[in-house]
């Protein structure tokens, strides 16, 4: 189907000349993934190093916003709401690690910490989730692509970008997922009634402590700011992409700015490619990955967007 606000002519999808066929090398193979002995050093998790990354994102999340209640002034809690768009980042950045089973070793471990602490407080389904993006992984863009409707089309008109930036911005595409929600939890999922559990839970300690702007600033960070940030960094890594073997006709690479890593990628997830390339890679090690992937000539200089505002200018350019 044709998307009527694509700009003619104009793809996202890399000329032939941008993707050498360099492969395989002594540490990559045909389809870039590392062979044995790298691939044995990159697959490598720190459970340990996994233990503060996690400990580190919970302050930078739930410390926020006690730490906003704690100070209760209108300063404090709009200063939260900024944060938490990105706090929301991290935990989905992080609920995606355990998703993958690259967090801890331990799988119950690394399980219960994605879901109960990453994924539920920021209204995701972890095993739901896993299952989808692990469709995802086996065939970009193809018929089982469950992320197809937000990929498809680009690039399009500004005024079709200004147009879903502001659903997300006025929290009218997290209205449609929380009807979803809801209807999950009728139907008797029970992944979406512990995730209204733990909702529920959150707000009520607010309450108890007479702080309920806490959870609001939470709730509402995430219906809005999050959401502008989650699209606008799902599209840098797919959009307009096209169903291959290549992995570079399905993935972007845009270089990794400290702006863009502190907001929008942390933990590494804006090396993307490498990602994809090898998903048994866990987070701390996708630059090395990247770099084996540049070294060898796979991934020429030109492949590569400037910045992610470079990107956006040519996803939105009709």
């Amino acid at each position: 189907m044709t998307n009527p606000d694509t700009a003619a002519g104009v793809t996202l999808v890399p000329g032939r000349e941008l993707l050498p066929d360099v492969l395989p090398t002594d540490r990559l193979n045909a389809r870039a993934k590392p062979t044995r002995q790298l691939r044995d050093e990159l697959r490598r998790i720190s459970d340990v190093r996994s233990a503060v990354t996690v400990v580190g994102c919970l302050l930078q999340t739930f410390g926020v916003v006690v730490a906003a209640a704690w100070i209760h002034t209108w300063w404090s809690y709009l200063v939260a709401f900024v944060l938490m768009g990105r706090g929301h980042v991290c935990l989905n950045i992080l609920g995606h690690e355990a998703a993958h089973r690259l967090l801890f070793t331990n799988r119950v471990l690394n399980d219960g910490v994605g879901r109960w602490l990453l994924s539920y407080p920021t209204f995701s389904p972890m095993l739901a989730y896993r299952r989808a993006h692990f469709a995802h992984h086996r065939a970009e863009m193809g018929p089982d692509e469950p992320d197809a409707s937000l990929y498809a089309g680009y690039p399009i008109s500004k005024d079709s970008w200004h147009r879903k930036l502001r659903r997300d911005a006025t929290g009218a595409s997290a209205v449609k997922i929380f009807k979803g929600l809801w209807r999950s939890v009728r139907r008797g999922q029970p992944e979406a009634r512990y995730i209204i559990a733990v909702h529920a839970v959150m707000l009520a300690g607010s309450i108890a402590v007479m702080r309920p702007l806490a959870y609001v600033v939470w709730f509402v960070a995430w219906s809005t700011s999050w959401r502008v940030l989650n699209r606008l960094r799902a599209i840098a890594e797919h959009g307009g992409m096209i169903r291959s073997r290549d992995r570079r006709e399905t993935t972007h690479v845009i270089r990794q700015t400290p702006w863009a890593r502190f907001w929008m990628v942390p933990y590494h997830t804006g090396w993307h490619l490498a990602h994809h390339v090898d998903m048994g890679v866990p987070w701390r090690n996708l630059p090395r990955l990247h770099t084996e992937l540049v070294r060898s000539g796979w991934v020429v200089d030109a492949l590569e967007y400037p910045s992610y505002r470079a990107f956006w200018r040519a996803c939105s350019s009709g």
